[in-house]
């Protein structure tokens, strides 16, 4: 259902500039000024504070950035944006490992939305409606306020509901209740021809599938309609050490893949952590710390691994403790590193990957003296929501992955170093060599800007790759929600 159409430039009513801000003479600062929205250009003296990424190696240059409260003006800025000829990103949080949320290049118009974060649930259906610029910690307090409520969803407070939700949103709890896209019944979208329409899984379907997966390919989202579950009343955090070296690691990769394949239950959540010399694996066990104990017993016996720590908390609190942080968070917003990092994710990690895996974290990673670490997030099995999820429902391309993999390298001081990116680059290509294109793909919310746009369409969205290049001609043929890893439209 169309919800509005695209309104003629000329009809674009004034409104009132935000204070504090000079002047600027561009026809698109007066267009955007004509549409009410709060914005800035790079000759303001602002521009530094709304132009600020979270990963500060990748730092671009936009033509302005818009910032509505409304999803009218939010509307007229991006028509604002098609006058002018330029590319439309939007950034819910922007906390994108590529800057994609600042167009992964110079040039384009930025609509920021975290002004737009309000949220409500329907106390009879438990029907969340939340707006695009909302935080995952704000949506946390807010759903857990408003009838004790939740989704599942990441760990970071700071990070937006739409770069996350649009294209997976794994998190803490996605063994027991899925991705942050499984809960999503309805979004209310902005199209490239300024129409706003509603989607669901019986309005406008292929743009709805499309959304959930590579939704910043199609759209601006705009707003969301989620499903929610009850919050779970106790939850027990755990950390247990491996006692894993460079001739056991590859041993105990192939145990915890079988149990997490066959035995891991729904009600646990886990990551393997690793750095130098050392691994742990960390969740969430939906319950106490008696059941706790109970579904970890089989891994820690196979591995020798020890219980170290295990905490039975609220729900909230159990949020807490993974978010290192306040979990409210909304704007201004200003967490910064200088990092690179890189994604993969596999339908498993055995046989002769695990041991390539193993000798380059023990023989290479070692040896690197910044910053770096991995985790692995079991997010399939038998067991797992996430796997037992309907494939075709959405255009997320992983479901039949066991793991996701992040790989992170991070320095505090200056810039990234050229000869750093080889780090990781080499320990993907060393875990990829001996398995096939199907066992393997890379998870788009922990994007890699340095990958070529064929090689990280194909990585990113697999097998459904084919029918969204097709849609993407479909609604946005000529590319104006365009970045450089982005789907490009069938010919």
């Amino acid at each position: 259902m169309h919800w509005g159409t695209a309104l003629p430039l000329g009809l674009l009513v004034s409104g009132t500039w935000a204070s504090g801000l000079a002047f600027s003479n561009s026809t698109l600062a007066k267009c955007l000024r004509d549409a009410g929205t709060i914005y800035s250009t790079p000759d303001l003296k602002n521009w530094t504070t709304f132009n600020s990424p979270f990963n500060e190696r990748l730092v671009f240059e936009p033509a302005a950035i818009a910032v509505p409260e409304t999803a009218e003006q939010a509307q007229k800025a991006l028509l604002c944006g098609r006058q002018e000829n330029l590319k439309v990103t939007p950034k819910s949080g922007g906390h994108s490992y590529a800057s994609l949320g600042f167009g992964g290049e110079d040039g384009h118009l930025v609509i920021q939305l975290d002004r737009m974060n309000a949220v409500s649930v329907d106390e009879e259906t438990n029907i969340a409606t939340v707006e695009a610029g909302t935080r995952l910690g704000h949506l946390a307090l807010e759903l857990y306020d408003q009838g004790k409520r939740a989704i599942s969803h990441g760990t970071c407070p700071g990070v937006g509901v739409s770069g996350h939700v649009l294209h997976g949103g794994f998190g803490m709890n996605s063994h027991t209740h899925g991705l942050a896209l499984d809960w999503v019944v309805g979004i209310t979208v902005l199209l490239a021809d300024g129409t706003i329409v509603e989607t669901s899984a019986t309005e406008e379907p292929d743009l709805f599938w499309a959304m959930l997966g590579a939704g910043s390919n199609f759209g601006i989202a705009l707003s969301y309609k989620f499903k929610t579950y009850e919050a779970p009343e106790e939850v027990t955090v755990y950390s247990a050490r491996l006692p894993w070296n460079k001739t056991t690691a590859a041993g105990g990769l192939e145990i915890l893949e079988d149990w997490a394949r066959n035995t891991m239950p729904e009600s646990l959540n886990m990551r393997l952590a690793g750095g130098n010399r050392q691994a742990n694996v960390e969740g969430a066990f939906i319950g106490d710390h008696k059941g706790l104990v109970e579904a970890l017993e089989p891994l820690l016996n196979a591995t020798g691994g020890t219980l170290t720590s295990n905490q039975t908390l609220t729900w909230v609190k159990a949020l807490e403790h993974y978010a290192y942080t306040d979990l409210e968070q909304t704007y201004p917003y200003d967490v910064h590193e200088t990092f690179y990092s890189k994604s993969l994710a596999l339908t498993g990690l055995s046989g002769q990957a695990a041991e390539d895996f193993a000798d380059y974290w023990f023989n290479n990673a070692t040896k690197v003296s910044r910053i770096w670490w991995f985790q692995l997030d079991l997010q399939g099995g038998k067991n797992s929501f996430t796997e037992n999820e309907d494939t075709s429902a959405t255009s997320y391309a992983h479901r039949d992955k066991l793991y996701l993999l992040q790989l992170y390298d991070r320095v505090f001081f200056g810039d990234y170093p050229e000869d750093g990116f080889d780090f990781l680059d080499d320990w993907v290509t060393t875990t990829t060599s001996s398995l096939s294109a199907d066992d393997w793909g890379m998870y788009i919310n922990y994007a890699d800007a340095r990958l070529d746009r064929d090689t990280a369409q194909q990585v990113y969205w697999g097998n459904s790759l084919a029918k969204l290049q097709t849609l993407k001609a479909q609604y946005d043929p000529e590319e104006l929600f365009y970045y450089p890893i982005g789907i490009a439209p069938a010919a």
